[in-house]
């Protein structure tokens, strides 16, 4: 069946770095955007990144630019997430998602219904 299992997440302090993966299976993963998406403790989903198919291209939401970078194997069907420079508002649940094709409007509003496939996430705590 299809999987989207994260890991990689911890408690690290502000400044602290960490990377997270995302391993897929049951499903051919190279055929599908792939996004990042986190909630942070009372908000709503939010979009972090997606990355097409290739992955050679990838776009991050405005206040994690320049410190995530997210890329793709598409040879191991893993997502990854490269943090730094991590602040404490970026403590949240993160979680991979795939779709097909590159989603519009999700800077704004996501849900996960919005994306064919999800998995249960990983906590990322940062904290002094």
């Amino acid at each position: 069946q299809v999987q989207l299992v994260e890991s990689g997440g911890g408690l690290v302090q502000p400044g602290g770095s960490l990377r997270l993966s995302c391993a897929a299976s049951g499903f051919n993963f190279g055929d599908f955007w792939m996004y990042w998406l986190r909630q942070r403790p009372g908000k709503p989903l939010e979009y972090v990144s997606a990355i097409n198919l290739r992955g050679n291209v990838a776009y991050h939401r405005d206040s994690v630019k320049g410190r995530f970078t997210t890329s793709r194997r598409n040879a191991e069907s893993t997502l990854l997430l490269q943090m730094n420079d991590l602040k404490v508002e970026d403590t949240a649940r993160y979680y991979c998602a795939a779709a097909i094709g590159r989603l519009q409007g999700i800077a704004t509003e996501t849900h996960l219904s919005d994306y064919r496939y999800w998995g249960q996430g990983t906590q990322v705590t940062v904290s002094p």
